[in-house]
């Protein structure tokens, strides 16, 4: 079967999914429905598609698959942040009310991350990867303990404030963010263009793709701030969502078996619309909403993630 076949199925089945979604339950109220589940459907989209892409380009830069942008810390990073705003200035401060300012603000200290991450990491020889996750989940671990020590001593009715942004949720869009999120998509898009010729040229490694004149600190700068906006894109709009990049993108290179970014790309950004959409259309419908789907992507995900660290560890 070749790769395009296999991209117009995963979109049929998308399609499909939208269509499901959109019309189940439905009961001829479409005045009603169709608004509420369009935004819906284009903040999961939206989600989808920024940590599908996001997370394909970090295990390309990165050389390896059980590596996500998630476990280096920037969902923790994204929920301490909300922690510390409430915890210094209150939940009805400027900083939580106006949703503008604090998407700004999340972005900001995310993508400074990114470069300290970077400059710590990258431009050090030898053993980049392995440091870079034990790095990565120590600063996991630091941010989720800090964020811990700030949530005992907050206020309950504030803490619950924050409870609100530490899960996902599809149910409570932040539709403020939505217009803004979509813009800086299609910025990003616009941007990065002119560097994914370079991703197939990455995945070779370090060395190689030096020895072909690819300039590998510029371009992997611009791509550690791309991912950075990408996640805190994602995460401001629904909620830290951990291994969900690494789930559809490496079910997309089981699926696809190519190594063009172009088709990994389309198929993993195709596989989390299905995932997301199918799985919240299960969560309303059979589960009627007794749990939600970020748990079921975490379960499944750390599941998978597991899976493959024994997968790998079998090689060494």
């Amino acid at each position: 079967m070749g790769s395009k076949l296999k991209i117009t199925i995963l979109a049929i089945l998308a399609v499909t999914c939208v269509a499901l979604y959109m019309t189940v339950g439905a009961n001829g109220n479409w005045e009603y429905v169709l608004p509420r589940r369009g935004i819906k459907v284009l903040a999961i989209v939206l989600t989808g598609s920024a940590i599908a892409f996001s997370t394909v380009i970090f295990q390309t830069i990165t050389n390896n698959r059980i590596l996500t942008p998630s476990i280096i810390g920037l969902d923790s990073l994204y929920v301490l942040i909300q922690t510390f705003l409430i915890f210094t200035f209150g939940s009805l401060s400027v900083f939580m009310i106006n949703q503008h300012l604090n998407f700004l603000i999340s972005i900001s200290v995310m993508v400074l991350f990114s470069f300290l991450l970077f400059k710590l990491l990258f431009q050090r020889e030898g053993k980049n990867i392995y440091l870079l996750l034990l790095v990565g989940i120590v600063f996991g671990t630091f941010f989720s303990s800090f964020t811990t020590f700030m949530q005992v001593l907050i206020d309950p009715n504030e803490f619950l404030s924050i409870q609100n942004r530490m899960f996902a949720s599809f149910n409570n869009v932040n539709t403020d963010l939505l217009g803004i999120s979509i813009i800086l998509v299609v910025l990003i898009l616009v941007y990065i263009y002119r560097f994914l010729k370079y991703l197939d040229v990455l995945s070779l490694g370090r060395e190689h793709a030096i020895n072909l004149g690819v300039q590998y600190d510029y371009v992997i700068k611009h791509y550690l701030i791309i991912i950075a906006i990408l996640v805190s894109i994602a995460t401001a709009l629904v909620g830290p969502i951990t291994f969900l990049g690494l789930l559809v993108v490496n079910v997309a290179h089981e699926f696809m078996k190519v190594h063009q970014h172009k088709f990994l790309i389309a198929s993993s950004i195709l596989i989390s619309i299905i995932a997301l959409i199918g799985g919240q259309l299960i969560v309303e419908r059979v589960f009627t909403f007794s749990t939600t789907l970020s748990v079921i992507i975490n379960f499944i995900g750390g599941t998978y993630f597991l899976y493959l660290l024994l997968k790998e560890s079998k090689k060494w």
